[in-house]
């Protein structure tokens, strides 16, 4: 969740003197690929004690790192008792793309270049997609140091279905654009997980209410890993009542279960819908076609499996 370009700091030559001597386990390697390589790191998006080792060698032995916002690194390394030695530059939404040069040419002269979010996984609703894509098309070295992520977080508190799902992210804020996205997921059958800011909360929770309907489930989740976490479950319909009464703070993250699946007739009741329009005087192809056509069933197995009873 990126704030403006004018809350960005300028870049810093580094933050502390070159030394991973408080880097605990520094000596884990990040990666088996030797030279230049991109490491995204995924980062604790509220405790810290959700580090990994392998981040900790990460920052201890970069020689460049990419952030959004200097201070959350300068936050992140001194909690982790890691010293960094790298040259540190900000990459944000609003110059990704002027980075991302900096960071392929830095990869291409042999450099490890370690790029960090202020929160969570790079690349997924944070800056890093277009530095990642620019150098994984230079055919030079993309790795991941795995870490936390609100999304999945969020997910597996929800208690709704997992098995299938999608990540939707934020939402346009207005117009033509939240209106087409939305209609558009009316009928989506997959658990959705979307990310909103606290003020506009109670807002699209009364979309979904509108898109969705208001017997929908859904959790809203906020402050996730920290001391004041909280997952809301209920209907939608209860969600956005609480959303309209309720001063939220925290950044949000809102699961939505997905639409029920269109009851499928039976076979053998499919088949018989073919038969009766044949026997009313309909041809075996065209009435396949129209009843394949009423009941999402294949158009091919239901005219074999009608030859076939026509047959018995």
């Amino acid at each position: 969740m990126t704030a403006p370009a004018a809350e960005y700091p300028e870049e810093s030559a580094e933050l502390s003197e070159p030394s991973t001597a408080d880097a605990p386990n520094s000596d884990v390697p990040v990666t088996s690929e030797e030279g230049g390589v991109l490491i995204l790191g995924g980062s604790p998006i509220g405790n810290l004690a959700d580090a990994s080792d392998r981040l900790r060698s990460a920052l201890a032995t970069a020689d460049l790192i990419a952030v959004e916002d200097t201070r959350k690194l300068r936050t992140l390394a001194s909690g982790l008792g890691v010293r960094t030695r790298g040259r540190v530059i900000v990459n944000h939404d609003h110059n990704e793309e002027e980075r991302s040069a900096t960071i392929v040419q830095a990869v291409q002269d042999g450099q490890r270049v370690l790029l960090l979010s202020d929160a969570g996984m790079p690349t997924i609703s944070d800056p890093g997609y277009v530095a990642a894509a620019a150098v994984a098309e230079a055919d030079l070295p993309v790795t991941v140091v795995p870490g936390p992520s609100a999304a999945l977080t969020a997910l597996a508190l929800s208690g709704l279905p997992t098995g299938r799902f999608t990540f939707e992210g934020f939402l346009a804020r207005k117009g033509s654009e939240r209106s087409r996205r939305l209609a558009s997921l009316a009928g989506e059958e997959r658990t959705m997980i979307f990310y909103e800011s606290p003020h506009r909360t109670a807002a699209t929770l009364a979309d979904f209410v509108q898109t969705f309907g208001a017997d929908r489930r859904g959790t809203v989740s906020r402050e996730l890993t920290k001391l004041h976490e909280e997952v809301r479950r209920g209907t939608l319909a209860e969600l956005a009542e609480w959303a309209e009464s309720e001063r939220i703070r925290g950044e949000i993250v809102i699961i939505v279960e997905g639409a029920q699946a269109p009851e499928t007739p039976e076979a053998q009741d499919v088949v018989r819908l073919v038969l009766d329009r044949v026997a009313a005087g309909e041809r075996l192809k065209a009435a396949c076609a129209a009843v394949a056509a009423e009941t999402g069933t294949s158009k091919r197995e239901l005219y074999e499996a009608a030859l076939a009873a026509r047959s018995e």
